[in-house]
């Protein structure tokens, strides 16, 4: 689609034409002072323009189709090119952030990761799964933060010490309980698993360092207490009931291996130094008030949840479109966002331009029809002498 300009010209003498009235429909017509040929216009650029902002409008907010004046099925013919325009990722300024949450959402077969500062959003990755070639694609593209708020998805951490090392970890509190939640259940009848419920409540109301350190020396009582408990095991003979996790040929496991699982995702956020990252002096401010989250909720609360309520309201979209939706969505979240008549112009301007003609390679062998004489035709230079007959 062609951009044409405001100051039309003549396409017989190509000299500059001038407003001459208007048609019957309203159009504004246009003469040559030079040849006296008249033409009309169209701008096909405002149209677009008017287009373009009519399809984001829609994509970002509730309104239906039938709003824009249009039928719907008019509405969906008219932005039918809006979803070919690719929304770049933001440009990356080198800035050093002091905390960035990251986190994924999922939707159909598909799921976003997302950085966030909880402002606005740094960048975003597409991918199946997460995984480190995931996480490190999104990383990769922005500057390694003080501070990194996670809920510890697969593959993260192996990306974060490859991509950002020097950045210090706080896990999401949200997504520990929701952990321990998972292994020991919401109501547990052991009274180990009673204690360390109880203590993973208490973990999400520490609010300063004395309280942390109180913690601490709970959580290790907690372990020394129950030491033995948690090395009990169950060996393997008639009249036993064998758990399906357990291999054929194994003798024995371990019989509280839920309660085992629990420790052992404690021992890991003490050994990381990522329980109580937000409260370290470093990164409060000048009234002790801590800078960093303790839980990815501005970014479920923010991003995470705006993109679950497109898709909501927008329901029944292609695959393609809800991905491209969610892409206009995170631009719009940044703090620069694309505008969108810039990018759907460069997009035009491209579809516009002349294509290269493709290079059509010569086949190699004997031609099929040429001049030259071939030995099948009986036609080659001969010498030698003909006997007469």
């Amino acid at each position: 689609m062609p951009l044409p300009g405001n100051q039309p010209r003549c396409e017989v003498c190509a000299d500059k034409l001038v407003k001459n009235g208007t048609t019957s429909a309203g159009r504004t017509r246009w003469r040559c002072r030079r040849c006296g040929a008249s033409k009309t216009q169209q701008r096909t650029d405002i149209t677009a323009r008017a287009e373009i902002r009519s399809f984001h409008r829609w994509v970002l907010s509730s309104d239906s189709q039938h709003q824009f004046g249009l039928t719907d099925r008019g509405f969906r013919k008219r932005i039918a090119w809006c979803w070919d325009i690719e929304v770049p990722r933001p440009t990356p300024t080198g800035e050093v952030h002091r905390q960035i949450l990251v986190d994924g959402t999922y939707f159909q077969d598909w799921c976003v990761l997302i950085a966030y500062d909880a402002a606005h959003v740094l960048g975003w990755q597409w991918c199946a799964t997460e995984n480190k070639p995931a996480w490190a694609a999104l990383l990769s593209q922005l500057p390694g933060p003080d501070v990194v708020v996670t809920d510890g998805g697969p593959g993260l951490r192996a990306a974060l010490d490859q991509q950002w090392p020097g950045a210090a970890i706080q896990r999401c509190y949200f997504h520990i309980y929701a952990a321990v939640r998972r292994h020991i259940t919401q109501a547990p009848k052991l009274e180990a698993n009673q204690q360390i419920l109880a203590l993973t409540k208490r973990l999400m109301k520490v609010g300063d360092l004395d309280a942390a350190a109180a913690w601490m020396g709970a959580y290790a009582s907690w372990e020394a207490k129950w030491a033995q408990f948690l090395a009990e095991r169950t060996y393997a003979r008639p009249g036993v009931e064998r758990p399906g996790w357990v291999k054929p040929h194994q003798r024995w496991w371990y019989t509280h291996l839920r309660s085992r699982r629990v420790r052992g995702l404690y021992r890991q956020l003490i050994s990381d130094k990522s329980l109580f990252t937000w409260l370290e002096p470093d990164y409060l401010d000048s009234e002790r008030t801590p800078v960093v989250a303790r839980t990815t909720s501005p970014l479920e609360g923010g991003p995470n949840r705006a993109i679950k309520d497109l898709l909501r309201t927008h329901r029944g979209m292609p695959e393609a479109h809800a991905r491209r939706a969610v892409d206009w969505l995170l631009n719009s979240l940044t703090e620069d966002p694309h505008d969108p008549w810039e990018l759907a112009r460069g997009h035009l301007q491209r579809l516009a331009a002349p294509q290269p003609s493709p290079q059509i390679e010569e086949p190699i062998g004997p031609a099929l029809y040429d001049t030259a004489t071939t030995a099948e035709e009986g036609l080659w230079a001969r010498s030698g002498w003909v006997r007469n007959r």
